[in-house]
């Protein structure tokens, strides 16, 4: 096969090997990362997407997304076919160019995170209408302390993800603001998932 009819060939490879069994595993591991903000799910079972889609991420969209779901994807993901040839063919999910129709969005650069408020926040009669959003980030440790708190979380529980945006706790806040309307959040690494339900309040510790 030569290299030009390769990327066409690799969108049908890298889905669950157990599709039935591996998805509910990765949607309890989701459930379970949504009801305990800050701690952090692992993935028994994971997808391999081509790159730069994260093993992590791939394994969250072919156990969410499926037809009836619109998914948003950033500049280096949507101008990718293979990314978006993999998408289609192991979720089924159609693809927007407009994030306020999207009930996923995928950012596989956190520095370049679109304004929260740019996505769909839902209604305060169907706040579950908004967009989840799905961001790649290096690390789940390593970076500046945070101190999370609200449902879900006994007192409070501190992260330290690495590679959020500068301005990422200001617009988190504004998130907050708009409640029972807002974005929730998954931010996905490597070694796992921390969720982000819209009614987490963020601070920074300081040191």
């Amino acid at each position: 096969m030569s290299t030009a009819e390769q990327p066409a060939a690799d969108v049908f490879h890298g889905g669950f090997p157990d599709p039935v069994f591996d998805a509910q595993s990765v949607f309890r591991s989701i459930m379970d990362a949504l009801a305990r903000p800050g701690t952090i799910a692992k993935f028994s079972a994971t997808a391999m997407p081509p790159d730069p889609l994260s093993p992590t991420i791939g394994s969250i969209a072919a156990t969410l997304f499926d037809h009836d779901t619109r998914i948003w994807l950033d500049a280096v993901l949507a101008r990718n076919d293979e990314i978006c040839g993999w998408l289609s063919f192991h979720t089924s999910a159609p693809i927007s160019n407009q994030t306020l129709d999207a009930d996923f969005a995928i950012i596989s650069d956190a520095g370049s995170l679109p304004s929260l408020e740019s996505f769909s926040q839902g209604s305060q009669e169907y706040p579950d209408r908004s967009t989840t959003m799905i961001l790649q980030v290096p690390d789940l440790d390593g970076g500046r302390e945070l101190e999370l708190s609200g449902p879900g979380i006994r007192t409070s529980v501190r992260v330290t993800p690495r590679g959020l945006p500068e301005h990422f706790i200001e617009q988190w806040a504004l998130n907050r603001t708009r409640f029972p309307r807002g974005v929730d959040m998954l931010l996905a690494a490597p070694e796992g998932v921390i969720a982000l339900p819209r009614t987490v309040k963020i601070s920074v510790k300081e040191p």
